[in-house]
Protein backbone atom coordinates (compact mmCIF):
# COMPACT_ATOMS: atom_id res chain seq x y z
CA UNK A 1 0.00 0.00 0.00
CA UNK A 2 1.55 3.22 -0.68
CA UNK A 3 1.21 6.19 1.74
CA UNK A 4 -1.36 7.92 -0.63
CA UNK A 5 -3.60 4.85 -0.06
CA UNK A 6 -3.21 5.04 4.23
CA UNK A 7 -6.37 5.01 5.68
CA UNK A 8 -6.83 8.28 8.30
CA UNK A 9 -9.72 9.29 10.83
CA UNK A 10 -10.90 12.51 9.30
CA UNK A 11 -12.16 14.94 12.65
CA UNK A 12 -13.51 17.67 12.82
CA UNK A 13 -12.53 21.22 14.96
CA UNK A 14 -13.54 19.34 18.18
CA UNK A 15 -10.78 16.52 17.12
CA UNK A 16 -13.53 13.71 16.73
CA UNK A 17 -13.77 11.38 13.86
CA UNK A 18 -16.49 11.99 11.55
CA UNK A 19 -15.35 9.91 8.41
CA UNK A 20 -12.45 8.06 7.33
CA UNK A 21 -10.55 8.48 4.08
CA UNK A 22 -7.24 7.98 1.82
CA UNK A 23 -4.58 10.25 3.10
CA UNK A 24 -4.15 11.13 -0.77
CA UNK A 25 -7.51 12.57 -0.70
CA UNK A 26 -7.51 13.83 2.47
CA UNK A 27 -4.59 15.83 1.20
CA UNK A 28 -6.00 17.01 -2.14
CA UNK A 29 -9.36 17.50 -0.28
CA UNK A 30 -8.15 19.89 2.70
CA UNK A 31 -9.80 16.89 5.16
CA UNK A 32 -9.09 17.47 8.77
CA UNK A 33 -6.89 14.56 10.41
CA UNK A 34 -4.94 13.83 13.46
CA UNK A 35 -0.82 14.15 13.24
CA UNK A 36 1.93 13.34 15.72
CA UNK A 37 5.26 15.84 16.48
CA UNK A 38 7.71 14.15 18.26
CA UNK A 39 11.42 16.40 19.00
CA UNK A 40 13.82 13.28 19.75
CA UNK A 41 16.97 14.30 21.15
CA UNK A 42 19.51 12.16 21.68
CA UNK A 43 21.63 11.37 24.70
CA UNK A 44 23.78 14.63 25.17
CA UNK A 45 20.42 16.41 24.09
CA UNK A 46 21.01 17.44 20.53
CA UNK A 47 17.72 17.55 18.33
CA UNK A 48 17.39 15.26 15.32
CA UNK A 49 16.90 17.70 12.63
CA UNK A 50 16.44 16.00 8.81
CA UNK A 51 15.77 17.00 5.41
CA UNK A 52 12.54 15.13 3.82
CA UNK A 53 12.68 13.58 0.61
CA UNK A 54 11.93 14.97 -2.71
CA UNK A 55 9.48 11.29 -3.06
CA UNK A 56 7.32 13.01 0.09
CA UNK A 57 3.61 13.81 -0.13
CA UNK A 58 4.11 16.66 1.97
CA UNK A 59 6.61 19.35 1.96
CA UNK A 60 8.64 17.23 -0.25
CA UNK A 61 13.14 18.59 0.52
CA UNK A 62 12.27 20.98 2.98
CA UNK A 63 13.90 20.59 6.68
CA UNK A 64 12.19 19.25 9.49
CA UNK A 65 13.45 19.59 13.49
CA UNK A 66 10.62 16.67 14.41
CA UNK A 67 10.16 13.12 13.26
CA UNK A 68 6.22 12.25 13.12
CA UNK A 69 3.31 12.00 10.46
CA UNK A 70 0.05 11.02 10.43
CA UNK A 71 -2.26 8.99 12.62
CA UNK A 72 -3.67 6.33 11.21
CA UNK A 73 -7.84 5.15 11.14
CA UNK A 74 -8.25 3.96 14.72
CA UNK A 75 -4.77 4.46 16.07
CA UNK A 76 -4.11 6.53 19.09
CA UNK A 77 -1.73 9.91 19.54
CA UNK A 78 0.28 7.65 21.62
CA UNK A 79 0.47 4.74 19.56
CA UNK A 80 1.21 6.76 16.26
CA UNK A 81 4.00 8.88 18.27
CA UNK A 82 6.13 5.59 19.42
CA UNK A 83 5.11 4.04 15.89
CA UNK A 84 6.35 7.22 13.83
CA UNK A 85 9.44 7.98 15.85
CA UNK A 86 10.47 4.34 15.71
CA UNK A 87 10.14 4.41 11.98
CA UNK A 88 11.83 7.48 10.93
CA UNK A 89 14.46 7.10 13.77
CA UNK A 90 14.96 3.43 11.96
CA UNK A 91 15.25 2.34 15.60
CA UNK A 92 13.04 -0.25 17.82
CA UNK A 93 12.87 -0.07 21.80
CA UNK A 94 12.37 3.70 22.18
CA UNK A 95 11.31 4.55 25.71
CA UNK A 96 7.27 6.10 25.20
CA UNK A 97 7.14 9.40 23.78
CA UNK A 98 5.98 11.79 26.34
CA UNK A 99 2.70 13.84 25.38
CA UNK A 100 3.42 17.63 26.09
CA UNK A 101 0.57 19.08 24.26
CA UNK A 102 -1.96 19.05 21.28
CA UNK A 103 -2.98 22.14 18.88
CA UNK A 104 -5.11 22.62 15.90
CA UNK A 105 -2.66 23.59 13.01
CA UNK A 106 -4.04 25.60 9.94
CA UNK A 107 -2.50 27.00 7.13
CA UNK A 108 -4.86 29.43 6.32
CA UNK A 109 -4.76 28.24 2.67
CA UNK A 110 -7.00 25.19 3.71
CA UNK A 111 -4.96 22.35 5.06
CA UNK A 112 -5.52 21.75 8.97
CA UNK A 113 -4.44 18.93 10.96
CA UNK A 114 -5.18 17.95 14.98
CA UNK A 115 -1.41 17.88 15.95
CA UNK A 116 -0.10 16.08 19.35
CA UNK A 117 3.62 17.29 20.19
CA UNK A 118 5.54 14.71 21.91
CA UNK A 119 9.26 14.28 23.04
CA UNK A 120 11.49 10.69 23.15
CA UNK A 121 15.19 10.49 24.59
CA UNK A 122 16.72 8.21 21.40
CA UNK A 123 20.28 7.05 22.94
CA UNK A 124 20.38 4.25 19.92
CA UNK A 125 22.34 4.95 16.85
CA UNK A 126 19.73 5.99 14.52
CA UNK A 127 19.29 4.57 10.60
CA UNK A 128 16.39 7.04 9.26
CA UNK A 129 14.58 5.51 6.62
CA UNK A 130 15.89 6.56 3.30
CA UNK A 131 12.27 6.73 1.60
CA UNK A 132 11.54 9.70 4.56
CA UNK A 133 14.82 11.46 5.10
CA UNK A 134 17.49 12.54 2.74
CA UNK A 135 19.49 13.96 5.08
CA UNK A 136 19.64 14.35 9.03
CA UNK A 137 21.83 15.22 12.06
CA UNK A 138 21.50 15.89 15.61
CA UNK A 139 21.94 19.73 16.13
CA UNK A 140 22.00 21.73 19.14
CA UNK A 141 19.35 24.61 20.31
CA UNK A 142 21.44 27.00 19.41
CA UNK A 143 22.41 25.27 15.88
CA UNK A 144 18.82 24.73 15.07
CA UNK A 145 18.40 28.49 16.09
CA UNK A 146 20.97 29.81 13.74
CA UNK A 147 19.28 27.69 10.70
CA UNK A 148 16.31 28.82 11.32
CA UNK A 149 16.38 32.08 8.55
CA UNK A 150 19.23 29.95 6.53
CA UNK A 151 17.23 26.43 5.51
CA UNK A 152 14.05 26.26 4.36
CA UNK A 153 11.67 24.50 6.97
CA UNK A 154 8.29 22.57 7.04
CA UNK A 155 5.60 25.58 8.10
CA UNK A 156 3.98 23.00 10.12
CA UNK A 157 6.96 22.16 12.01
CA UNK A 158 7.87 25.47 12.52
CA UNK A 159 4.40 26.12 14.12
CA UNK A 160 5.02 23.58 16.50
CA UNK A 161 8.55 24.94 17.20
CA UNK A 162 7.32 27.98 18.22
CA UNK A 163 4.72 26.67 20.27
CA UNK A 164 6.44 24.16 21.89
CA UNK A 165 8.91 27.48 23.07
CA UNK A 166 5.76 29.04 24.00
CA UNK A 167 4.98 25.95 26.01
CA UNK A 168 8.33 25.73 27.64
CA UNK A 169 8.42 29.42 28.62
CA UNK A 170 4.77 28.83 30.43
CA UNK A 171 6.31 26.15 32.29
Amino acid sequence: MSAADEILDIVDEHDQVVGQSPRGEAYARGLRHRCVFIQARDAAGRLFVHRRTPTKLAFPSLYDMWVGGVVGAGESYDDAALREAEEELGVSGLPEPAFLFKFLYDDGAGQSWWSAVYEVRCELPVSPQVEEIAWHDFLTEDEVERRLTEWEWVPDGLDAYARLRAHRAAG
